[in-house]
């Protein structure tokens, strides 16, 4: 059970984060250059949740036990 609750955190993590940057790239057409855009995400604290997520996401299905 703590496998899968886990996984669920990682997931929403992951999933929030990459709405984040997904929206956050709308500054594109606005004028932005992607080394503009890549600066403002490294001070977005809610930027890190995207790799946060999937190393939490990448460590339960590692550990997840098998039973084959």
């Amino acid at each position: 059970m703590g496998y899968i609750f886990l996984f669920l955190i990682g997931f929403g993590l992951a999933v929030s984060g990459g709405a984040i940057l997904i929206a956050y790239m709308n500054f594109l057409p606005a004028g932005v250059t992607w080394l503009e855009y890549f600066l403002f995400i490294q001070g977005r604290i809610e930027a890190y949740f995207f790799p946060i997520g999937l190393l939490i996401i990448s460590i339960v299905i590692y550990h997840f036990p098998n039973k084959s």
